[in-house]
Order: C-alpha cells, then sequence, then structure tokens
C-alpha cells in the first residue's frame, strides 16, 4: 500500500481537502485505484450532532455515516463510494482505546498516549486502506500544525514513517501564502510551518502553497531554499475560476509524474474524461438562475453537495447556474418579497432541522407550484411540498409536521412507529443507503430510467401513510416508496414539480450528474427559453 499524507499549516480551511482530492483524481487518471481517509482531531464522534456553522453540512456516507463535507469532495473528485470508517476522529480513537481498557485488553497496563492511541491509529489507517483494495491511501489530517489536538496523529504518521518503506509513504504539507499591499508574497508563515512541522518529526516530501495568484518563482525559490524541498517540489494551488479546475492546475506543474516516481510507480494510462468535462464546463454559453430558500443563507458550505450537483446537473445540459440563496424569513416578514421569484428559472428547498423559516418555505412552494416554476425539493422541502398541498389544494386547514405542532389536527407529516423508543441523538434518524421502487410511467421513473433506485438518507419524519390516498385524490402522486414510507412526490401537471425525501445530491459525480439535478437542470433551461420566446 502506498500512502500520501497531507497537513495543514499557518490556518485551517485553506483547502487541504480539495488538494488531496485533486491529486487523487490525477492518479486515478493515471489508472490507479485511489481511497482517502479524512482525520479530524475534534472531540466529537461524528459530524452528526455539530451544526453547519462549524463544519458546514453533514455529509452522509452509503452506511449511513454522518461525516466532515471533505469526504463529499473525496466522493465526488474521486467517483467512489466512502464508508464511516474512512472519518475518524479524536473522539472515536479515545473511544475505542477506551473500550478496550475497559475489557482488560492492555492486560492491566498503563494507558497511554504512546503507545495505545498512536497504535489504534496507525491500526486503523491501515486497516481501512487494506479494506478498500486501493492501491494508494491518501490520508488527510485535519485542523494545523501546531494544534495541540492533533498531536497524536501526527505522531502517528511519523511513526509511520519509520515503519514504512521509503517508496511507500509521501509526505504533502498545503500552507498559505499571502501578499502584502505591494502584491509581495509573503513566504514567512509557511516557513515557521515547516519548522513547526520538524519539530515534531516529519519534513515534508512536498509542499503545496494556496495563493490568491500564481505563486511568483522568488517566492517559490525562498521557500524551496528555507524548507529544504526541491523546488519543482513547491507546487502552486492558486485559486481557480472552479474548483473542478484544480487537478489541471496541479497536473500543468507536473506533481502526478513527480509523485508516481517517489512511490515507484508507473504507468502510461491516461483517461481523458475529467479535462473534456472540465472543457466542457469552461465552454458553457447558456445560463439558468436559481433560487435555494433557506436558512442558512450566509454560509453557502451548509449546502456544498446541492452547490455541486445543481453544477454537475447543469455542466450535462450544457448550461451555466447562477445560484442565489434566499432567506426564506424574508417572506414570512414581507410576502411581497415572493414576487422576487418570478426572476428565478427555478426554485429549489433543500432539507434541514428545526422550525425556523419554516413558514416562508412554504410560501416559496405555493408560489413555485402556482405560477409553474420548477421546483425541487430536497427531504424537509419534500416535507413542506406536501404540507402546502394539503394546507393549499386538498383544503386540510391546519396542516403540519408534528416536529413544529404536536397538535396539529392533520399530522400529514410525522414520525413512523418504527423509528420510535431509541434515546440517542441519531438514533431515530433513517441514515444512508435505502431503497426505493418507483411507479410505472412516472417522472421518478422517466428521470430514472429505472422503477428500482438507491439513495441516501438523512431525517427523522416521514409523510404520514394515512394521509397519502387522500393527498393523491387531489392530483399529487407518490411515485417513490419504501414500503409504507414515501420517497418521491410529483405533481404530474406542473412542468417540473419533483420532490424526494431522500439527499440525491450525496451521489451526485461531475460527468455523472444525479438524475434529478440533471432533470432539473433541464427542466430550468427550458423554462428560461420559453420566457424568452426561443
Amino acid at each position: 500500500m502506498k500512502y500520501i499524507v497531507v497537513t495543514g499549516g499557518v490556518m485551517s480551511g485553506l483547502g487541504k481537502g480539495i488538494t488531496i482530492a485533486s491529486i487523487g483524481r490525477n492518479l486515478k487518471n493515471k489508472g490507479y485505484k485511489v481511497t482517502a481517509i479524512k482525520i479530524d482531531p475534534y472531540i466529537n464522534i461524528d459530524a452528526g450532532t455539530m451544526s453547519p456553522y462549524q463544519h458546514g453540512e453533514v455529509f452522509v456516507l452509503k452506511d449511513g455515516g454522518e461525516v466532515d463535507l471533505d469526504l463529499g469532495n473525496y466522493e465526488r473528485f474521486l467517483d467512489t463510494e466512502l464508508t464511516r470508517d474512512h472519518n475518524f476522529t479524536t473522539g472515536k480513537i479515545y473511544q475505542a482505546v477506551i473500550a478496550k481498557e475497559r475489557r482488560g485488553d492492555y492486560l492491566g497496563k498503563t494507558v497511554q498516549i504512546i503507545p495505545h492511541i498512536t497504535n489504534e491509529i496507525k491500526n486503523r489507517i491501515r486497516k481501512v486502506a487494506a479494506r478498500s483494495g486501493a492501491d494508494i491511501c491518501l490520508v488527510e489530517i485535519g485542523g494545523t500544525v501546531g494544534d495541540i489536538e492533533s498531536m497524536p496523529f501526527l505522531e502517528a504518521v511519523r511513526q509511520m514513517h519509520r515503519e514504512e518503506p521509503a517508496e511507500n509513504i509521501v509526505f504533502i504539507h498545503v500552507t498559505l501564502v499571502m501578499e502584502d499591499l505591494q502584491g509581495e508574497q509573503k513566504t514567512k508563515p509557511s516557513q515557521h510551518s515547516v519548522k513547526d512541522l520538524r519539530t515534531l518529526g516529519l519534513s515534508p516530501d512536498v509542499i503545496v502553497t494556496r495563493s490568491k495568484t500564481p505563486l511568483h518563482e522568488a517566492a517559490k525559490e525562498k521557500i524551496a531554499l528555507f524548507c529544504d524541498v526541491p523546488q519543482e517540489l513547491v507546487i502552486s494551488a492558486h485559486d481557480a475560476n472552479d474548483i473542478y479546475e484544480v487537478p489541471l492546475v496541479i497536473e500543468e506543474q507536473g506533481l502526478t509524474t513527480k509523485l508516481m516516481q517517489r512511490l515507484k510507480l508507473e504507468s502510461n494510462f491516461e483517461d481523458p474524461a475529467w479535462k473534456e468535462m472540465v472543457a466542457r464546463m469552461r465552454n458553457m454559453k447558456d445560463e439558468v438562475k436559481l433560487a435555494i430558500v433557506g436558512k442558512y443563507t450566509h454560509l453557502e458550505d451548509s449546502y456544498l453537495s446541492i452547490f455541486e450537483a445543481v453544477k454537475h446537473g447543469a455542466i450535462e445540459c450544457g448550461c451555466k447556474a447562477d445560484i442565489e440563496m434566499v432567506d426564506a424569513e424574508d417572506f414570512e416578514n414581507d410576502p411581497k418579497e415572493l414576487e422576487k421569484l418570478r426572476q428565478y428559472d427555478g426554485l429549489l428547498i433543500p432539507g434541514g432541522f428545526g422550525e425556523r423559516g419554516t413558514e416562508g418555505k412554504i410560501m416559496a412552494i405555493r408560489f413555485a407550484r402556482e405560477n409553474d416554476i420548477p421546483f425541487l425539493g430536497l427531504c424537509m422541502g419534500m416535507q413542506l411540498a406536501v404540507i402546502e398541498f394539503s394546507r393549499n389544494v386538498a383544503g386540510l386547514e391546519g396542516a403540519n409536521s408534528t416536529e413544529f405542532d404536536e397538535d396539529t389536527p392533520y399530522p400529514v407529516i410525522d414520525i413512523l412507529p418504527e423509528q420510535t423508543g431509541v434515546a440517542d441523538l441519531g438514533g431515530t434518524m433513517r441514515l444512508g443507503d435505502y431503497e426505493a421502487i418507483l411507479k410505472e410511467g412516472s417522472m421518478a421513473e422517466k428521470i430514472y430510467g429505472s422503477n428500482y433506485i438507491i439513495e441516501r438518507h438523512r431525517h427523522r419524519y416521514e409523510v404520514n401513510p394515512e394521509f397519502v390516498e387522500r393527498l393523491e385524490s387531489f392530483g399529487i402522486v407518490f411515485s417513490g416508496k419504501n414500503k409504507n414510507r414515501m420517497e418521491i412526490s410529483e405533481i404530474p401537471d406542473r412542468r417540473f414539480f419533483f420532490a424526494s425525501q431522500f439527499h440525491p445530491e450525496f451521489k451526485s459525480r461531475p460527468g455523472r450528474p444525479s438524475p434529478p439535478f440533471k432533470a432539473f437542470a433541464s427542466a430550468m433551461k427550458g423554462y428560461r427559453k420559453a420566457r424568452e420566446g426561443q
């Protein structure tokens, strides 16, 4: 097994995840099977209970793992499916070690950071890598060198460097290069970051610099000199127009070839699909304008997978998506604000938890339905679409979800009986892959080209099956089902009105978009042309 370990310096949030995903993409283009591990030094067991304001969206894996959004980038760039074992935290590591101590696995020894915690980290990295069947395992250590919580992980990979043959492990350090008011690129923070890394017994083989503009030759020479890295292994990962261009930026500097030489890998294979996808993206002329009506409007990372899935669908349809965030509470404060939605070619209501903004979202859904604007609802977006239809079409005044109103006369959204009785915060949720059977001749079946699908879930509440027959008599169709659970709803007499209880955005990939997002992009493009009279 070959390992590429990526650390970060100067500050967090530099883009290590995109860097490592881009490196992995380029190695995959060479024909290698690549997997990835994300290490998060926080003490939480996983990201499931975190607010989006902390680390952005919670990404859900096929086995129900709730993880850091970087794993979403890994899956999209590498076109692979990972598991909860590919993301481990300080909490997970300590929980496992303490459980072993309680069982007596350590035979009465004093349990310490070294060797017990570090051994647990090394064993997990190696097991995950081996189980994946990959040729190369990418390991990202979250946070910044110097953070106290990341010390055990850095010590663990230092030990791996001792234990593995030299050609089996490479260290990449990602740092920030800032510019002063005169435009001079400052390398001192990078130098200090590498110095801190060395005090821990680690020396980078490659330094990747993040900067607004391409790294100047003088700055590259200085970093190479003071950080003791060959100049050709100081790589500029400057800002690109789109994250999918980053693999090409890195590839142009020859990093993939240099890594292969260092790891003693050889390949003459070259998959052109990624370059072709980026070329299509660059050459798009048509544009559609989409409104995402949500409550985390000041933090786009809260809806990162949705942004990317919309992009994937738009690229396939030959258009660019101009996405704007709209605060649902604006409509609650002033219903006249709804008129602003006429400027958009589509309206999307994302998933979420909690009551804040829900009435504003329901108002937006009604506006989309009544004005026949293409609509896509995801998870809570589907639940709110069902509530809106129940109130305003089926005449069920006061219909609601028991999440928001336990005393609603028409609980069209509720927790189904088999989901109750579990105390843990994640225990009442449906998480990860579930199958659905699609109704013959439905929009859903046409979109997927199949009557059987598997999609990822993250929710507690469901459409109440007791109201399904009544609602369908008014024109809504529940076209996807998992036993008595409603997975998809659609309104056939609308231009495009489609909502899913699951999260199709989690399985969308560049060049292989999620079917609902591709269909939604196509509907938006058609609606725009119809409005322009083409």
